[in-house]
């Protein structure tokens, strides 16, 4: 990456567009700046997520995350480039089988919900999945790597299965189970 930031306010985004990394300019709309905020929201809601209590283990993961993110923003920010490698997704796999196994099999669906931590875990996941469905349709129109593709799918995965371990964590006092759906079908009722 050729240029770092010395100045912020450098108003040539007043038109409309901005640069990509390899020095173009495109309208602020395009398809490649949107897949780019979005990968940048995510990471910044990992940050709020790492502002709470969080076992160390799994706050060691989501910072390696979050540098793994910016290394996809990268990518992102230069057609053509790659920066986030197959290791990054082999890392996500290795995580979700650990953190996986000790959890019981869902029987039914959850809810977004349960302890602020997991709550904020499954915000993530939204958002991931709203990245990755951005980043499919700019690969619908532009060559895009596997890696990040399979990055954002593993990842949404993983920060499921982290909200469930937050669930369980109990480090707000607030700890214990998945929140369950309760639809009026699993209840019995109709309607």
């Amino acid at each position: 990456m050729a240029h770092r930031l010395t100045q912020i306010a450098t108003r040539t985004g007043d038109d409309g567009t901005t640069g990509l990394g390899d020095g173009t300019r495109v309208p602020k709309d395009h398809l490649r700046v949107q897949t780019m905020g979005d990968v940048d929201e995510l990471n910044s809601t990992l940050g709020v997520l790492l502002a709470e209590p969080l076992p160390d283990d799994v706050r060691v993961l989501l910072v390696t995350i979050q540098h793994e993110l910016f290394n996809l923003g990268g990518e992102l920010s230069i057609p053509g480039f790659e920066l986030l490698k197959a290791e990054a997704v082999l890392r996500l796999d290795d995580a979700l089988a650990h953190y996986n196994a000790a959890l019981p099999r869902l029987a039914e669906f959850i809810l977004p919900a349960g302890t602020r931590s997991a709550a904020l875990a499954h915000v993530s996941r939204s958002v991931a999945r709203r990245a990755e469905r951005a980043l499919i349709a700019l690969a619908a129109y532009e060559t895009v790597n596997a890696a990040p593709r399979q990055y954002l799918n593993r990842l949404s995965d993983l920060l499921f299965v982290l909200a469930r371990v937050l669930n369980r964590a109990n480090l707000d006092g607030l700890g214990g189970d998945d929140v369950y759906w309760n639809s009026a079908k699993l209840a019995g009722r109709s309607g």
